[in-house]
């Protein structure tokens, strides 16, 4: 049984560490490609809301889309619902790798972070 979502894409090397890490310390996680099924607005909503994660965080700001999207100039003036429907419009916007367990929602990999929160 799965202790966790873990919310992925294939060819990123911080993914593949974090799921590396999440192996050697005996953690069970069902992986989910966020390319193939990207998290959708309600998701998005409930884990931002969950984790006390604000929106901006959520983005991946040094993805390709991001950056051809000036999206950097744009989300301070949008609301949450734009930012909300964008977010869910592409996995590939969506900061990795995403660890969902029950209220702990953790974006992006750093260790520490990781090791207080999971073990």
């Amino acid at each position: 049984m799965a202790d966790c979502v873990f919310i992925c894409y294939e060819r990123c090397t911080t993914c593949k560490k974090a799921e590396k890490w999440l192996c050697d310390h005996g953690i069970g996680f069902e992986k989910r490609p966020i390319k193939e099924q990207n998290p959708s607005k309600d998701e998005l909503r409930d884990w931002a809301q969950r984790g006390k994660i604000p929106l901006r965080r959520l983005f991946n700001t040094s993805g390709q889309i991001y950056r051809e999207q000036g999206l950097s100039k744009r989300l301070p003036g949008m609301g949450e619902e734009e930012q909300l429907d964008l977010l869910a419009s592409s996995g590939m916007l969506v900061k990795r790798p995403l660890l969902i367990k029950g209220d702990t929602i953790l974006v992006g990999f750093k260790e520490a972070e990781w090791a207080q929160a999971l073990l």
